[in-house]
């Protein structure tokens, strides 16, 4: 008997070290970017008029009627450059839309890293850099306000606080969640607070935003660290390592009622500025830690 299973280890030994493929522990980190994006597709709205494209549409005034589409990007609109030694992904900007994840995700914790750059164009040549996580990505692109992105929840990134803050939502499409925040009496506007009521965003007739508890965004630049962690409907937006915001009871409205939204794909957003992501990582998970559950209670 001794002899069978010593045979039998050594032969399983040769053949893991033969290349078979070995099974993923669920808490390891999965590396989603590498130089050929092969996790990833594309999706590209309506060009600004100036954007030279063969083959699509323009009206009268000039302005084009169609979109760009699926996985066409002869403008680099995504890149990748390895110079560093590491894989590092341009997003221009310069036409809205969308890199996604080939792959729908739910109950994980993604992490990354974001920076900004330089380059700006129409509608936002004037205004903060910007760009976004979306998450539970679901269905086709182009059916929101911009027709560029898909029914999701929108993790906001915004140049330094300016005009809304990294970590924001946003309601993408007709989108719905809960958050606690508290309403500003002299702008009407919205901000995460902890001991705040739950107050239902998005869906038919909810508030499109609320912004984040605080700004911890590093000087543009510097490389920030941005961490997603999202379990049977309840999300966190966690930058530079704090919590910003905790939101609960993702969903979308249908004629039939409400649907929970707790799983898709992961989009980051072009939107007319230069952005960089680098170490974009993700893994499965079970449960919300410990650490974070109060944030739920």
């Amino acid at each position: 008997m001794y002899m069978k299973l010593k045979v039998c280890l050594v032969a399983l030994g040769l053949l893991i070290s033969a290349g078979l493929p070995q099974v993923v522990k669920a808490e390891q980190w999965q590396p989603l970017l590498d130089a050929e994006l092969s996790q990833w597709r594309t999706y590209l709205g309506f060009p600004n008029a100036e954007t030279p494209v063969s083959g699509l549409a323009k009206d009268e005034s000039g302005d084009y009627i169609e979109p760009v589409g699926y996985d066409r990007d002869e403008w680099n609109v995504f890149s990748v450059s390895t110079d560093t030694g590491e894989p590092v992904l341009r997003i221009s900007g310069e036409i809205y839309g969308g890199i996604f994840t080939r792959r729908e995700f739910e109950n994980y914790h993604l992490r990354l890293q974001v920076k900004w750059g330089e380059k700006k164009w129409p509608p936002r040549e004037n205004l903060p850099l910007d760009t976004g996580i979306l998450y539970h990505g679901t269905g086709e692109h182009g059916v929101d306000y911009w027709r560029a992105w898909p029914l999701s929840q929108e993790f906001q990134i915004v140049e330094q606080g300016v005009d809304g803050l990294t970590g924001d939502w946003w309601k993408i499409a007709y989108s719905q969640i809960d958050i606690r925040c508290a309403k500003n009496a002299e702008d009407e506007t919205y901000r995460y607070s902890p001991k705040a009521p739950l107050k239902t965003f998005g869906g038919n007739d909810g508030p499109i935003t609320c912004g984040a508890s605080h700004n911890n965004e590093k000087p543009s630049g510097e490389w920030n660290t941005l961490e997603l962690i999202t379990y049977q409907g309840k999300s966190l937006h966690i930058v530079n390592g704090e919590v910003v915001m905790a939101l609960s009871a993702s969903a979308y409205p249908t004629n039939s009622g409400t649907k929970p939204l707790t799983r898709g794909q992961i989009v980051l957003q072009s939107e007319a500025g230069e952005v960089y992501f680098r170490r974009i990582e993700l893994k499965p998970i079970n449960a919300i830690a410990d650490s974070y559950r109060h944030y739920f209670q």
